[in-house]
């Protein structure tokens, strides 16, 4: 019976999960959250307990890896042109539907939500804080920018000493295999925590918070739904690129990241799926994609701050010019890498794109109470673009394996008995 479980792909078991999540919540209403929200808890910390481990052993052995060739700084540099790129083309989108949508326009009297304070650090600060004072302690509190940092140092110190560091690379080798296998086991409960988080949410909204801002919700769910299947799609043919490969292989991170609403709690996830549905070379992936999950936000960081500042505007009657949405566009496009690793993200990059548009804060409060339904519709935008950046410049230097993309072999790196498409088929994976 359970390896039957196991053997059904894991999307399908995802959706499954997803699906009576859905049915779970609608029927336990309220007792939804004391029910279920534990399942999605225990996944949620299960997934965060890897992400530490799994940055540090696999950047420091993809850095030390793309030491040995040439062209690891060019890649690093057309990674973050081409996060730029897809940014600034999310803002645009997320301009076009908020005036096609109108979400602000005929609201008056909304109920005002509360929303902390929250201090918006400067670059100056962000880029001090990128340094960890103690490795260690940034391991224990899970800051990425700060693993990433000194994870690319030990990579760089293993290229620099060369054979006299064979023993640490083959033990940072290793470690990521094992890691990579723990991360394995843990996304096989992928379906129980989807279940669990799903649940919770429907069970936890009622009909009266949404109603009055559901055409802010649709004008989100429909700026990022085109975002991810047309914006994305004209970039994977403008490469070569078959656009129904790249879905079927970035679907189970896009489910998962849409259930737990975060980008880092999806890593993980996307990275295997980078790695071995996508044909993304694992040095090169290591270091892309968690680097993604702190700064390329696509849904959070600028299809969200631009719907909202137009709804604010709409709300508020106030008359946006052309200089303030040129500022509301810099900000989304050059905020998520300063804000990058700052909790509430979505919330600080709206402080930041209102101040500086010079919109009123207070209107935060009128759709902070609808966070957690549009938050996971970002945040799978956000992973999808996560995938998708390494997919483009992977197939820009010529190493994309495009017999993996395609569906045509597959690998799983640290699992030799499982590198053929017969031992894959029969894992469920």
């Amino acid at each position: 019976m359970i390896r039957r479980f196991f053997a059904i792909p894991l999307w399908i078991r995802t959706f499954a999960g997803f699906g009576l999540g859905i049915l779970a919540g609608l029927i336990l209403r309220d007792k939804a959250e004391v029910w279920l929200q534990p399942i999605g808890d225990v996944y949620l910390n299960l997934i965060r307990m890897v992400v530490a481990p799994l940055v540090l052993f696999t950047i420091a052995s993809s850095i030390a890896k793309l030491g040995e060739g040439a062209g690891a700084v060019r890649l690093g540099v057309r990674t973050l042109v081409w996060f730029a790129i897809t940014s600034l083309l999310a803002v645009l989108v997320g301009f076009a539907f908020g005036h096609l949508i109108n979400p602000g326009m005929g609201l008056s009297n909304l109920p005002l939500g509360e929303v902390r304070e929250r201090v918006i650090p400067t670059p100056l600060e962000v880029l001090i804080g990128i340094v960890p004072t103690n490795p260690f302690a940034a391991l224990s509190d899970g800051k990425v920018l700060q693993i990433i940092f000194f994870s690319a140092l030990v990579g760089g110190a293993l290229v620099a000493l060369g054979d006299r560091a064979q023993t640490a690379r083959r033990l940072v080798d290793e470690g990521a295999a094992i890691v990579f296998r723990i991360t394995r086991w843990v996304i096989q409960l992928t379906p129980f925590g989807v279940f669990g988080l799903i649940g919770s949410v429907v069970g936890g909204y009622g009909w009266e918070a949404l109603l009055p801002l559901g055409k802010f919700i649709f004008a989100i769910y429909a700026a990022c739904l085109f975002h991810i299947l047309i914006v994305y799609s004209g970039l994977l043919k403008l490469h070569g690129l078959k656009v129904r490969s790249f879905f079927r292989g970035a679907f189970a991170a896009q489910q998962t990241a849409f259930a737990t609403s975060s980008s880092l709690g999806t890593l993980p996830i996307t990275l295997r799926q980078t790695v071995e549905r996508l044909g993304v070379p694992q040095a090169y992936a290591a270091f892309a994609v968690p680097l993604g999950a702190s700064v390329k936000m696509d849904g959070c960081g600028a299809i969200y701050p631009a719907i909202a500042s137009i709804f604010i505007a709409q709300y508020f009657n106030i008359d946006l010019s052309l200089t303030q949405y040129v500022l509301i566009g810099l900000t989304a496009v050059l905020g998520s890498l300063g804000t990058a690793g700052v909790p509430g993200t979505s919330i600080v990059m709206l402080t930041l794109t209102l101040s500086t548009a010079g919109l009123p804060l207070e209107g935060i409060g009128y759709i902070v109470a609808i966070d957690r339904i549009i938050d996971m519709m970002r945040t799978a935008t956000n992973v999808t673009g996560q995938m998708l950046v390494p997919v483009l410049v992977a197939k820009e230097e010529k190493i994309l394996n495009e017999d993996i993309y395609n569906g045509h072999v597959a690998w799983l790196p640290g699992d030799p008995e499982a590198e053929t498409p017969d031992a894959v088929k029969a894992s469920g994976i």
